[in-house]
């Protein structure tokens, strides 16, 4: 499977958010592709990798579009309505996501960084809210997810005063996993993809699905989660190949499990 916005290889389903047209804005030509690829996700990926193919990850939206358009509350309208999509079919991915983050990832594009499970950047990379200078409010699940990365208090100080976080600022609050050289963002993010595709695919998703839980469960609820996730999971292949290659002391291959 390839095209010019999504691609399987080595068990990674690699989706080209924004490329150097349009000074690197959001294309939704790949938003869209990458939705129908995740909603009908291949029985061979394992982890999704979310990726910009010019300077920046993503530097917003197409702000001259929004301006052209003849009724620019139902362009923007029917943009978010798309973007929002693919944010949903990402939420509700099985497989770990991972963000490879060079440059910018202003508006939108910073919105993608908060809907990952990981993301890597370098230390040029920068993130803005974005919104605020050209008017307008948060899409892209911004005001839902920044604060549970990095509390209400910060989240409000960060969109009301359209904050331009560097790299190190942006690991210090959890909005980037960790930091690699900027020439080797893209390929430190595809190499970490492919490790966590090889991985042991139901434990992964069981784990999204107890963290998601998790931000409305009381702790007794939780608990009980665990428990019965863990109970169901020593009798999966990837917990019976785990359990019995540390046994043998041996790496456990999870591709049996797959």
């Amino acid at each position: 499977m390839s095209t010019d916005y999504v691609s399987i290889a080595e068990g990674v389903l690699q989706i080209t958010i924004a490329t150097s047209a349009a000074g690197t804005s959001m294309d939704f030509d790949g938003i869209e592709a990458g939705t129908a690829a995740l909603k009908g996700l291949a029985p061979e990926v394992g982890a999704v990798l979310l990726t910009g193919t010019g300077a920046n990850f993503c530097a917003g939206g197409n702000v001259r579009g929004f301006a052209a358009a003849d009724d620019r509350s139902a362009h923007i309208h029917a943009l978010a309505t798309t973007l929002h999509d693919f944010v949903r079919a990402l939420d509700a991915t099985p497989v770990p996501v991972v963000a490879g983050v060079q440059g910018w990832a202003a508006g939108a594009g910073m919105s993608l960084v908060c809907a990952a499970d990981i993301a890597i950047g370098g230390p040029s990379t920068k993130l803005r809210p974005a919104y605020p200078g050209i008017g307008l409010s948060p899409d892209g699940g911004m005001s839902w997810t920044l604060p549970r990365i990095v509390g209400l208090g910060r989240a409000r100080e960060i969109l009301l005063t359209d904050a331009v976080l560097d790299a190190d600022a942006a690991v210090r609050l959890g909005l980037l996993s960790r930091l690699a050289a900027d020439d080797d963002v893209r390929s430190e993010a595809l190499s970490l993809a492919q490790t966590l595709a090889g991985g042991p695919r139901s434990t992964y998703a069981t784990m999204k699905t107890l963290l998601s839980q998790s931000v409305s469960a009381s702790l007794s609820d939780q608990l009980d989660a665990e428990r019965d996730a863990i109970a169901a999971a020593a009798s999966t292949p990837a917990g019976q190949e785990g359990i019995d290659a540390f046994v043998e002391k041996r790496q456990p291959d999870y591709t049996k499990a797959h």
